[in-house]
């Protein structure tokens, strides 16, 4: 079992415009390092997010507040419609590193 993923040799996916990621998964869980730029197409997203923002400014509308988010930052965002969220990029691009389910 690697303890060490090397980023740099995982080629770069793009499932949508303004969006690309590198994803290593190990059993049920995957480690995605993710760009966003100011192209992505605005859209809501029901699933989970567990990780950090490690380069930019996002910004995230929930139903009842938007909250910004920087380099540093911790994001915790729960699956479900009550959790319901759309990004955009304030300053960018954006680098972020989350710790999913595969």
């Amino acid at each position: 079992m690697p303890y060490r993923v090397d980023f740099e040799s995982l080629p770069w996916e793009a499932p949508q415009v303004g969006v690309r990621s590198k994803s290593s998964r190990f059993g049920t869980r995957q480690l995605r390092l993710v760009e966003y730029t100011d192209q992505m197409e605005p859209h809501w997203c029901e699933k989970s997010h567990a990780g950090c923002i490690l380069e930019g400014q996002l910004e995230i509308t929930f139903d009842n507040q938007v909250v910004e988010f920087g380099a540093g930052d911790g994001v915790v965002i729960l699956p479900g419609p009550r959790h319901r969220h759309m990004a955009r990029v304030i300053s960018g691009p954006v680098k972020a590193l989350f710790v999913e389910d595969a």
